[in-house]
């Protein structure tokens, strides 16, 4: 490290001591003073006074005429200025009968007539009362903000785009986007607090501040508890957590598969499978022992993986291509989004795999792999969830489940966050899922270990018209789209017939097929949710067909759900053993599915992060610090456990991201382990907390 940068630590170490003095708050609006109602600005939601005890709230009720109904909050006095402050707060009651997503804005006006804005967002259960927090994201100063790119966060949580300015936020917007019902919530006391301190490198010139990251992959421009600083730190962890471990071996109650030896003895079928006791469901071991699915994904020795390529002055210490760190150099090629979308392929570094290496030595691949196998055991948890290493869960110690994938024709006129939708009436679709179950034949099929099978991820299922509205709007060639108007013919028989209930003029059959544009959805409503309905159900039909195909005893867990509707879950029930979701929340207390579904889920990722250990971006769901997240993580899962439906949740994932991030820019403080090997030792003892009593309490014992 060279002098300037050591410069710099000194002066974070002194300004992190002050940063430990008592934040204050200072209330913008609490609305009991004669607060001036006529100033606020509602969009499609009506406003009032409420009373509440020993005071006053501000009632929103938000309707669905327009896509982000609620308030705007102008500064009353000009501008604010928040450059002391760390965060936005204000309280959120709901009072309406259903869950509502409630979102904080902050607007900072740029010249020529732009807005920056940022926002944060919070779930709130009907009678609760919850507050948000929203994190004011500064801009990177401009000597350095051209230099950094290919993250999603950047050093000290700064924007490089997007970064507003706290010292001009003129209004505050609160709202609900996108509603699907009517909502009515109310607000109070909203205020900013925290001291921000300027980190020092703020100042730092390019020559000054890089290189920024170390030769374990971390920032250098920073100190917290649990950074490492040599080789020999590596190493004397390996001897602190084996004690730790050897202290904590794991649940006493529980068989080798991690089910609840102490508990009922129901039927052994030799594999997992699902029951439903005592008005809760259950997954149900190979020994008939009841399981609930505690884990984490991506138990691999690659989370730490990142670009280096046009970003090699960032790195203090790349290994030499000829010595032994050489093997974790590699060309990559997936990048959905971010600056490498347009620049692939690119080489990249695996800090993680490096830094066992240097810790396990040459034999790393078996310590780790052994390693993983005892962490998760001792820290509570009995799955190793999706996108893990196969060479681990094929060490049959822990239960696993495992994954596959579609191939197929896209949907071309569909749109999502990964990509299209794949066609499902295309004959390529069904032949690529079951090559795709094929290729566990040797791998998976007919292992007790195996929980069960997720086909795909976070699919964009769009609202439940929008595959129907996608085929039609794709062009003539789309198998999808001649089904669908196949499906049309055959209920009206003649084009005219059709036009009178769409309100359209196709002279022919024909010319709806060259036609790519989407009729009038309450006209056609009812064709498209019929279409939606056969596509959704031909997809999870040809998926669980796939599954019990190669591997009949084994469950078919589902899509993993991220964006999704009511007809598409409906569709999932109809063929999924259990349904998987993706759920970012701070709760899933009061998950459920649609009225008359009776079914059990797994959540299949959520995580929670924080600022205070080097890493750049919270996740997506931030909290203050690494205290904050272990009683976060506690919380969700004993909210899942006490749910009826849930039968599992998977932590995503088991190691942090890299500080400069993956190929997409993710690069998120995530993981139970940073990205030299180290446990966090808070979520750790929250997790094994949970582990230690989850049956009891999942049985309401």
């Amino acid at each position: 490290m060279r002098m300037s940068s050591c410069r710099f630590v000194i002066a974070m170490v002194a300004c992190s001591a002050l940063a430990m003095a008592t934040k204050a708050e200072e209330v913008l609006f609490d609305f009991d003073k004669e607060f001036p109602i006529q100033s606020v600005e509602a969009r499609d939601a009506r406003v009032a006074l409420s009373d509440r005890e020993g005071g006053k709230a501000l009632r929103v009720a938000t309707g669905r005429k327009e896509p982000w109904p609620g308030i705007t909050l102008a500064a009353p006095q000009g501008p604010w200025d928040f450059s002391r402050f760390e965060y936005v707060a204000v309280d959120v009651r709901n009072v309406g009968g259903n869950r509502v997503t409630v979102s904080l804005r902050i607007d900072s006006p740029e010249p020529g007539g732009k807005r920056v804005f940022h926002q944060a967002g919070i779930d709130v259960a009907a009678g609760q009362t919850q507050t948000l927090k929203l994190s004011i994201a500064r801009r990177l100063p401009p000597a350095l903000a051209p230099k950094l790119f290919g993250m999603r966060g950047y050093p000290g949580g700064l924007k490089n785009e997007g970064g507003i300015d706290a010292e001009n936020i003129d209004q505050m917007l609160v709202f609900v986007g996108r509603p699907s019902e009517d909502h009515a919530f109310e607000i109070d006391n909203i205020r900013v607090g925290g001291n921000y301190d300027p980190p020092p490198w703020l100042s730092a010139t390019p020559e000054q501040f890089f290189p920024m990251i170390d030769k374990y992959g971390q920032f250098i421009h920073g100190e917290w508890p649990g950074k490492t600083h040599s080789d020999q730190d590596l190493k004397r962890q390996i001897d602190a957590e084996a004690a730790d471990i050897a202290a904590h071996p794991g649940p006493a109650q529980w068989n080798q598969y991690g089910g609840w030896e102490g508990g009922p003895q129901l039927e052994a079928t030799g594999r997992f499978r699902v029951e439903k006791l005592k008005e809760k469901w259950w997954l149900v071991d190979p020994q008939g022992r009841l399981f609930w699915s505690h884990g984490t994904d991506c138990v691999r020795g690659s989370t730490a993986t990142t670009p280096i390529s046009d970003r090699e002055f960032y790195f203090a210490e790349l290994p030499r291509k000829d010595s032994a760190m050489a093997a974790f150099y590699g060309r990559g090629s997936w990048a959905p989004h971010g600056y490498y979308h347009d620049h692939t392929p690119y080489e990249q570094f695996n800090f993680t795999a490096a830094n066992l290496l240097r810790k396990y030595g040459p034999q790393w691949q078996d310590r780790f792999a052994e390693m993983c196998h005892r962490r998760l055991r001792s820290w509570g948890m009995n799955t190793i969830a999706n996108w893990s290493d196969a060479s681990i869960y094929r060490m049959r110690k822990t239960p696993y489940v495992a994954t596959a994938g579609s191939q197929g024709k896209p949907l071309e006129g569909s749109s999502g966050y990964w990509g299209k939708f794949s066609d499902v009436f295309d004959p390529a679709f069904k032949a690529g899922v079951e090559r795709s179950m094929a290729r566990q034949q040797e791998q998976t099929v007919g292992d007790p270990w195996c929980i069960g099978y997720f086909i795909d991820n976070e699919l964009s299922w769009g609202d439940d018209l929008s595959l129907a509205i996608a085929a039609l709007a794709s062009p003539p060639e789309q198998p999808a789209k001649q089904v669908f108007v196949d499906d049309l013919k055959i209920k009206y028989g003649d084009v005219v017939r059709l036009n009178e209930v769409w309100g359209t003029a196709y002279a022919s059959w024909g010319a709806l097929l060259a036609d790519r544009n989407a009729p009038d959805k309450n006209k056609a409503h009812d064709d498209l949710a019929a279409f939606y309905t056969k596509t959704a159900e031909t997809y999870f039909e040809a998926c669980r067909d796939a599954v019990k195909r190669v591997d009949p005893h084994a469950l078919y867990l589902g899509c993993r759900f991220a964006w999704t509707n009511e007809r598409a879950i409906h569709a999932a029930a109809k063929f999924c053993d259990v349904i998987s979701f993706n759920r970012y929340q701070y709760s899933v207390a009061d998950f459920s599915l649609p009225k008359g579904l009776d079914k059990p889920a797994i959540i299949g990722e959520f995580h929670f992060g924080a600022l205070d250990r080097g890493m750049f971006h919270t996740g997506l769901k931030p909290v203050a610090n690494q205290q904050e997240r272990a009683e976060t993580y506690a919380s969700y899962v004993r909210g899942a456990l006490e749910n009826p439906w849930i039968v599992g949740t998977h932590w995503f994932q088991y190691g942090d991201q890299a500080t400069t991030g993956r190929s997409d820019g993710e690069n998120y403080q995530i993981g139970f382990l940073d990205i030299c090997d180290t446990p966090y030792p808070e979520t750790v003892g929250a997790c094994r907390e949970v582990g230690a009593s989850m049956y009891r309490v999942r049985l309401g014992d």
